[in-house]
């Protein structure tokens, strides 16, 4: 009975180790869903992606040809989190230019957010899926699959988006990173699906302040 009950635990275990995220990795651009990703709470204040302590402050990045900054401060619970809103404003004005209008939260949901863009289109997008682990001090994986609906003139589009990252602290106090990233299309046909597009990232990022700055849930467009 004590072995039954505990082999859907043992299960979970090595499913959210980071030698499962290194598989994954590893088995990029060859991707495919369901991915072994558990479903964020939605209870106040735990559903959230948590970061290593060092991943606090405000960081330049360079990823490929993009520069863009972003920033990591500590929730009401202490734990450090991503500034959502901010980092994708930066990130998609860095790709869209003056195409991205806005980026706001869901004040009832920091895994939801919503883009306005030109031309009378909004994108929502919605974590559904989420694994992470620190193997070691200096290391940290995540993994998160997003739901992204694109509203605007027609039907809406709907897709999903899948990010596996690596982050390391280095001796200097930098941090370097490593993403890979897979598009998969719209639940309806099915959840079961094979990526139809994918990319591969080499970030570094330098960090600009020596503390963490507050957290805005609306940055100014």
């Amino acid at each position: 009975m004590a072995g039954a009950l505990l082999a859907p635990i043992l299960a979970l275990l090595l499913a959210l180790s980071p030698t499962a995220l290194a598989e994954r990795a590893s088995q990029w651009p060859d991707w495919r869903l369901p991915a072994p990703l558990e479903r964020p709470s939605n209870r106040p204040g735990q559903q959230d992606l948590t970061y290593p302590a060092w991943m606090a402050g405000q960081w330049q990045v360079h990823s490929d040809d993009l520069d863009y900054q972003v920033r990591f401060a500590r929730n009401a619970k202490g734990a450090v989190v991503g500034d959502r809103a901010y980092n994708a404003t930066a990130i998609g004005r860095a790709l869209l230019g003056e195409a991205l209008l806005q980026v706001a939260n869901d004040p009832t949901n920091p895994n939801r957010q919503i883009a306005v863009l030109a031309g009378d289109q909004q994108l929502e997008s919605t974590v559904v899926g989420r694994r992470s682990a620190q193997p070691d001090p200096a290391h940290f994986w995540a993994d998160e699959l997003a739901l992204q609906v694109l509203h605007g003139p027609g039907d809406p589009r709907v897709s999903r988006v899948e990010t596996l990252s690596r982050y390391a602290l280095d001796p200097d106090g930098t941090v370097s990173a490593e993403q890979w990233q897979a598009s998969y299309p719209s639940p309806a046909l099915g959840l079961a699906a094979k990526a139809t597009s994918s990319g591969h990232y080499q970030l570094a990022l330098t960090p600009l302040n020596p503390g963490p700055p507050p957290l805005q849930s609306d940055p100014a467009s």
